[in-house]
């Protein structure tokens, strides 16, 4: 089996006596996507704020490939190999898609910043910047000002700036949040595309979304993984329908009275 390319071994979080991470361990592999789900109030975003380096955990270990990265800061896990997408977009408005991406792309590389310059000696970013683009499918919006894109597209214009950081993995928080459908089911195929190349651990509250794209599912229920399996055994875990799904479908149906 091939090497994780993060690793999760027994974080905990305490805030005053409340234990909100409690010993949680789980693994990305080469090519798949690992989501994770949970009621609110479960403590994913906690988990997430450990991965990322915003929260250090009282306990256990955060690696990246083999290496422990439990105490590096959140610049120094990027640098490392973790991307993050945001549940609310990280994107500078003001400026073209093109240019978002290219400054992850100079941030990379080390190059100058003259790239906004319409005349710019920095064709090599702008290139490399609109191959990230058309990974996307958002090549013929390059020009657009990323805060006028609809918000299917600013979730692509994240991936594209995460790409541009050739990361090892990637940390995708709610995509699908305010999404409509015909966004949904783009962000859906483009996430299904992108895994081969980068490994994503997900973190969604879109159930169809989650069992569409996931190879394996992990369930966060009160700080604790309660289990973590493939879709179809997640589905069929009753544990899971009594914690979680039971309740997320329950809430379906009142919404459909």
């Amino acid at each position: 089996m091939a090497e994780p390319v993060l690793s999760l071994k027994g974080l905990r979080k305490n805030f005053g006596g409340l234990r909100v991470t409690d010993d949680v361990s789980l693994e990305v592999r080469p090519g798949e996507i690992h989501a994770v789900i949970g009621p609110n109030g479960a403590g994913k975003t906690t988990l997430i704020h450990q991965i990322s380096g915003f929260l250090r955990p009282d306990a256990g270990q955060v690696f990246l490939g083999r290496r422990d990265v439990t105490r590096l800061a959140p610049e120094k896990r990027a640098q490392s190999g973790l991307a993050r997408s945001f549940q609310i977009t990280s994107i500078l408005p003001a400026f073209t898609a093109l240019e978002n991406v290219a400054l992850a792309v100079q941030a990379r590389s080390g190059s100058s910043f003259r790239f906004f310059g319409k005349a710019s000696g920095e064709a090599g970013l702008n290139s490399a910047a609109m191959a990230k683009l058309e990974e996307v499918g958002l090549s013929e919006r390059a020009e657009v000002p990323a805060g006028v894109l609809s918000h299917g597209e600013k979730r692509a214009l994240e991936c594209a700036i995460a790409l541009a950081m050739e990361p090892k993995v990637m940390l995708l928080d709610e995509p699908m949040a305010g999404a409509g459908h015909d966004e949904g089911q783009r962000l859906i195929s483009l996430m299904q595309r992108l895994k081969a190349k980068i490994p994503m651990l997900l973190v969604e509250h879109d159930m169809d979304a989650v069992f569409r794209v996931a190879d394996r599912v992990s369930v966060l229920v009160y700080g604790r993984i309660i289990a973590t399996g493939a879709p179809d055994e997640i589905r069929a875990d009753r544990a899971v329908r009594e914690a979680y799904l039971g309740e997320e479908q329950a809430t379906g149906d009142a919404r459909h009275a």
